[in-house]
């Protein structure tokens, strides 16, 4: 399956180092948060890539065009200096297009902008370019295989480490638990989508609300409940805390690499939801 990815964003709360990069070249160890992601698609075969590109494109495009497979792989370098040989290569069978969609353009509005290279297929997937997980793929591409709906999203559990309180109406508090403990669900992305997605969209609007909300009354849009691991990139703090992941040795989304996820645990896929 093709894969969109959105990575024009400015990232604007992840400027705490002043970088000029945008949000998805943040690096997380030897790599930036896109390649993750990307990293994490071909892990399941899925290496067909529209990179929808707005903010920072040109750091994108040079990665990419001067990728160095070193950084990631094992290698012999002959004495002379220019003969490597490759033990294994990362983005070998990759194939990027890489798509100027608009520095202010919403997620929808991207999507809209690619969609000659993903109309004609059956199904196609999609996500947002700073989030990672060890979710199984496959599993949910299987789910939703066997509905009709038009989309399905990765639904977790608030992130926010921040507590909740019951209040009585003499002001006592009763009980302080972890927002989490609410069991409420928030959009994580790691979409899979039939065109027909692209007739509920418009221009102005985006993705989440207004594309999924007109999905609402055709019962046509589906969550999968997730309670492993997921992590979005959202700020600096957030990104230091993957980086000390990725240093430690303990990142369950690198599927790819047994030694960086030998800690793994994950708690499975829910039932999809109609």
């Amino acid at each position: 399956m093709k894969v969109v990815l959105f990575c024009g964003g400015l990232g604007m709360r992840m400027r705490e180092d002043a970088a000029s990069a945008p949000k998805p070249m943040a690096m997380i160890g030897d790599r930036p948060l896109l390649w993750h992601v990307m990293r994490y698609y071909a892990h399941f075969g899925h290496t067909d890539f529209i990179l929808c590109l707005g903010y920072g494109a040109a750091a994108v495009k040079d990665y990419f065009l001067r990728y160095d497979e070193t950084l990631s792989n094992d290698f012999s370098l002959a004495m002379d200096g220019r003969n490597i040989r490759l033990f294994s290569a990362d983005i070998t069978d990759w194939n990027i297009t890489f798509i100027n969609t608009g520095l202010g353009t919403s997620i929808g509005e991207r999507l809209m902008r690619v969609r000659r290279y993903v109309e004609d297929d059956e199904m196609f997937l999609a996500n947002y370019a700073d989030t990672l997980t060890d979710a199984p793929l496959p599993e949910m591409i299987g789910r939703f295989r066997h509905t009709d709906a038009v989309a399905s999203l990765l639904a977790v559990p608030v992130q926010s480490t921040h507590h909740v309180i019951d209040v009585t109406a003499g002001d006592q508090v009763t009980r302080v638990r972890p927002i989490r403990e609410l069991m409420q669900w928030e959009n994580g992305g790691y979409f899979v989508l039939r065109p027909e997605i692209f007739d509920v969209l418009r221009e102005g609007e985006d993705l989440v609300p207004h594309g999924f909300d007109r999905l609402l009354p055709q019962r046509r849009l589906i969550a999968q409940r997730y309670t492993g691991f997921w992590r979005a990139a959202d700020t600096f703090k957030d990104r230091a805390e993957l980086e000390e992941l990725y240093h430690s040795a303990r990142c369950p989304w690198m599927l790819w690499d047994p030694h960086r996820n030998r800690q793994r645990v994950s708690a499975g896929l829910e039932p999809v939801l109609g």
